[in-house]
């Protein structure tokens, strides 16, 4: 095994603390390399890192780090081109950052996903909203905890926002999208380590607070009043440090959304990724609506799945390691 350290890309410390205890406790030597306060010099090719585990966040522009997200793009690069191990990559970060790629993908591998047009301007939205039954959504590209998504019941509703002064979006870019109320309003955010399903969960967003990052589900649009219950279902999810008043419960999986899962994770070259999906009141089908590669798993792991994901992840670190020499 190399005796070189291992770095942490990040840029919210708060969310690693977890990994960092249990590298400490198995005497694993990291460093953090903080991507809003970070810099490389792409002329030195030897490697300082025996791995990088890639552990940004789309939602780093909502902590004023929206430079961190496209950084993190070159950074990535870099320290691959040095020969270190690089978890969760270039190509697997690219995906993070983009819910139009996501699209993509599960329509490539032919996994249910609602239905989806991309635009980035006023006009291109209404367009794409009358190919769509409503209500719909609209979210940015490059999201985060469910940051920008707005919801609409009409088109009168989408106009009146559209002919406002709407944000598109760090990049720019939307996605239009057909909204799909959750079944027994719940979704499931199925946990993956390359091909191995770690564990499921079922999320009951609480509606009476959107506003909870680091949490399980966060609406975070300044002056934006909560969305109703229905639309809580399509709103990304983080559970590193969810509410005790949030309901979490561990789900039995199905084969086939592992299978699925397993899909996806091998065409995005994920790592180690978390995939929501959710069943629709609209036609009883599921719906698999959001790719992560960024996994901060449930908090008292524990208590709800009956082991700790992170001993699990440092354990796999620990056998990529030595594979990698």
């Amino acid at each position: 095994m190399s005796t070189l350290p291992i770095a942490v890309l990040n840029e919210h410390p708060e969310w690693q603390k977890r990994l960092y205890a249990e590298l400490a406790r198995r005497d694993i030597a990291f460093v953090e390399l903080p991507l809003h306060d970070h810099f490389f010099d792409p002329s030195k090719r030897e490697r300082a890192f025996s791995m990088v585990i890639n552990r940004a966040s789309p939602s780093a522009w909502k902590r004023d780090h929206s430079s961190a997200i496209f950084f993190g793009q070159a950074a990535l690069a870099y320290y691959e081109t040095t020969g270190a191990r690089v978890v969760n990559g270039t190509g697997a970060y690219l995906l993070e950052t983009s819910k139009a790629l996501q699209a993509m993908l599960l329509a490539r591998l032919g996994i249910s996903t609602p239905r989806t047009l991309v635009a980035n301007n006023a006009a291109s939205v209404r367009a794409a909203s009358e190919a769509l039954e409503y209500p719909i959504v609209v979210k940015p590209n490059i999201g985060g905890s469910g940051a920008g998504i707005v919801r609409f019941d009409d088109r009168a509703s989408l106009d009146a926002w559209l002919d406002g002064t709407p944000s598109y979006g760090v990049d720019g870019v939307v996605l239009v999208q057909e909204f799909h109320p959750a079944k027994d309003g719940h979704i499931v955010r199925v946990e993956m380590l390359g091909q191995r399903h770690l564990y499921s969960v079922k999320i009951y967003p609480d509606t009476t607070d959107f506003n909870l990052c680091p949490a399980d589900i966060c609406q975070v649009t300044p002056g934006q009043p909560p969305p109703s219950q229905e639309a809580s279902s399509d709103f990304e999810l983080c559970v590193v440090a969810a509410p005790k008043k949030l309901r979490i419960e561990r789900h039995d999986e199905a084969p086939e959304v592992v299978e699925s899962a397993r899909a996806i994770m091998a065409e995005a070259k994920l790592d180690v990724g978390g995939i929501e999906y959710l069943t629709s009141t609209r036609d009883g089908r599921r719906y698999f609506y959001d790719i992560n590669a960024l996994s901060n798993f449930v908090r008292d792991a524990e208590e709800i799945v009956g082991f700790d994901p992170t001993k699990v992840f440092v354990d796999w670190i620990v056998a990529e390691l030595a594979t990698a020499g």
